[in-house]
């Protein structure tokens, strides 16, 4: 159903006027409280549910007797389900009003752990489960618990825990059956985290994060809490690294000597690095190694795509491949007896699913076959991927929706989708967003992988480090020029719109390119760093600094003075949609607020919803809901776009 034309006049046609503003209107709706939204006609309400009871199946782990453990979402939130075999029910086996976050089998038991926290607050708990009974918990409430590894007999599970006020990270061990068990084994220095425990039970080997862009290496010794440090050498990024079968070596996902990322083999005694796949302009995102150490599955993102290999370590002879749907990869595993690799998928028309490859047999077997809620996919948008030349000639990247059944030349409203991280990258997975802006405003949605984005090698990701952050503002305007070279868009009618790191995004686009735009929607978006780094949780601050820079350094202090959005308010002139969650430990609150404040002592129209049970990304269905009907409503009045 696409929402027809209405001759009202847009609210971003207008002119600021720089009056005191009026005490906005207050209502709740649930858990929310909106400040100055209109009401939500029935007509989007429906709208919406068509595209937002989608629901993916997520592959979790294997479970001893070779069936799986997936994560979907039934209800309001995603829980844990349980799958015997390829196409059987899924058996709910958790049952909250908190979603789950992750889950992992103990070895050698018919049981597992997973995570959940409150409200979104991210200080995750960890629960140990089986078929029956009820969760136990593992962990202390009030702290953040995260990064469980396993010995491979199962009885040793280490952990990292986080606590209030503090940037340093404790590493944990205890007897997973046995909550009382649980004990400090080494307080660290850190983002340190278990990445993996050696096959005789003695060693842990530790990550810590030095940034998004540096990881080291560590053994510690369980015995005598003894730490040695491994793989010195130039920085790098070593993600999900693990022991080798003999412990001799580490196996990781690596930018060391490289602009991309490699599978490589690090001994552990010292000496050069292996480098375990081919040579290629592509970063290798996922990997599993078999437990007896013969069979390697990895796999490359290719421009966004995903492409699956596998294997064997030593010989190198060909094995079949699994012929897959084009799409990205959302979980891959081998049964403890390295028979069968499991294949999580999603991609731009379906919402996700998993497959199971007999690695010697060369069958591909679909496990789960998960629900659009109604949508027909033939109806569907596909991405289309672009490339536009930014100010300094650098090839930015972009995925175009295009709404389905309009004529190429006819041009319809845009909506710039600017992701988050800065850190991440925008893939042609499935994006009910995308999907649903098109049908129902018959609006092109544009998602740009701008300069400091994921999957493009280091040196593109580092292209926006501290003082640099205004480039990527930069691609946004030289992707407004591009628009406005386009037969089927409309220059006239383009929104921006992004989450967290996309947020700021949006508030800085909206200050730099005012006259470009008729509005834009920012979700839990940082408005001054300086408050930021004072505000975020103390166990991410370190991190964030690596990529934004030192606010206690006073030249880079004067850098976020100047580029601030909160500090540049004034110069936002259209209408703006802010989102957030109370709880958000990353971009908390007050981010929000003060900008919404400067913004209506400017006299500018702006919308704010806050949802008091969410966290940084709203995950339950109720609030996705609500938050999709408020931003169709805002952005329908934008372009001009009302309700038949």
């Amino acid at each position: 159903m696409r929402l027809i034309l209405t001759a009202f006049l847009a609210a971003a046609s207008l002119p600021a006027i720089a009056v005191a503003a009026p005490a906005p209107v207050v209502r709740t709706v649930g858990t929310a409280t909106l400040y100055d939204v209109p009401a939500i006609p029935q007509s989007v309400a429906d709208a919406v549910q068509r595209y937002q009871n989608s629901r993916a199946a997520l592959f979790e782990d294997w479970l001893p007797d070779g069936s799986m453990l997936i994560a979907t979402r039934f209800g309001e939130t995603q829980q844990l389900h349980h799958v015997r075999a390829p196409g059987a029910a899924r058996t709910q086996m958790t049952f909250a009003a908190e979603p789950v976050a992750g889950a992992q089998a103990i070895p050698g038991r018919n049981a597992w752990v997973f995570g959940r926290d409150t409200g979104g607050d991210e200080w995750f708990q960890i629960y140990a489960a089986g078929p029956t009974g009820q969760p136990v918990r593992m962990t202390e409430p009030g702290t953040r618990n995260q990064s469980a590894t396993f010995s491979k007999d199962g009885r040793i599970m280490a952990w990292s825990r986080a606590t209030k006020g503090s940037g340093d990270y404790t590493i944990m061990i205890a007897n997973p059956g046995d909550p009382k068990s649980a004990r400090v084994l080494l307080k660290g220095t850190g983002a340190i985290g278990p990445a993996d425990i050696s096959a005789d039970g003695r060693t842990i080997l530790l990550t810590r994060g030095i940034s998004n862009r540096e990881t080291t290496l560590s053994l510690l010794d369980i015995a005598s809490g003894r730490v040695t440090p491994v793989a010195t050498g130039p920085a790098a990024r070593y993600e999900d690294p693990r022991f080798t079968a003999d412990g001799r070596g580490i196996i990781a996902i690596s930018d060391r000597e490289s602009d991309v990322r490699r599978l490589i083999e690090l001994p552990v005694a010292g000496g050069a690095i292996r480098v375990l796949t081919p040579a290629s302009k592509w970063d290798v995102e996922e990997y599993d190694l078999s437990d007896d150490g013969q069979t390697l599955a990895y796999a490359v993102n290719e421009d966004g795509f995903s492409r699956v290999v596998v294997t064997p370590v030593r010989t190198r002879q060909m094995l079949p491949q699994p012929t897959l749907p084009r799409g990205v990869l959302t979980g891959l595993r081998f049964t403890p007896d390295g028979r069968r690799l499991a294949i999580g998928l999603s991609t731009a028309t379906s919402a996700g699913d998993v497959w199971a490859w007999d690695v010697t047999a060369g069958q591909l077997v679909r496990w789960t076959e998960s629900e659009l809620g109604g949508l027909d996919p033939a109806a569907l948008a596909e991405p289309t991927l672009v490339r536009f030349k930014s100010f300094d000639g650098l090839s930015v990247p972009a995925f175009v929706y295009r709404p389905k059944g309009i004529a190429a030349g006819v041009r319809t409203p845009v909506i710039i989708d600017i992701h988050g991280g800065p850190e991440a990258q925008t893939r042609p997975n499935w994006n009910y967003g995308a999907q649903y802006f098109a049908d129902v405003l018959g609006a092109t949605v544009i998602l740009p992988n701008v300069r400091g984005s994921d999957g493009y090698g280091t040196k593109y990701l580092n292209l926006d480090n501290g003082p640099k952050r205004e480039d990527s503002v930069k691609d946004i305007g030289a992707l407004l020029d591009w628009i406005g070279t386009q037969p089927g868009l409309d220059a006239k009618r383009v929104a921006v719109y992004g989450q967290s790191y996309g947020g700021y995004m949006s508030l800085a686009v909206s200050e730099h390119y005012a006259d470009r735009l008729v509005g834009s929607v920012e979700r839990y978006g940082i408005s001054d760093f300086n408050s930021f780094m004072a505000n975020t949780e103390a166990y991410r601050r370190d991190n964030r600094r690596a990529e934004y820079g030192d606010e206690r350094d006073p030249t880079m202090k004067a850098v976020f003075d100047r580029i601030s959005p909160l500090r540049n308010v004034a110069k936002i002139r259209k209408p703006m949609l802010v989102m957030q969650g109370a709880n958000d430990p990353r971009v908390p609150q007050s981010e929000s607020e003060q900008v919404v404040a400067g913004i209506r002592a400017n006299g500018v129209s702006v919308s704010y919803v806050l949802f008091a049970d969410e966290g940084h990304g709203f995950l339950k269905k109720g609030n996705n809901d609500l938050r999709r009907a408020v931003e169709t409503v805002f952005l329908g009045k934008l372009f001009g776009v009302g309700v038949e």
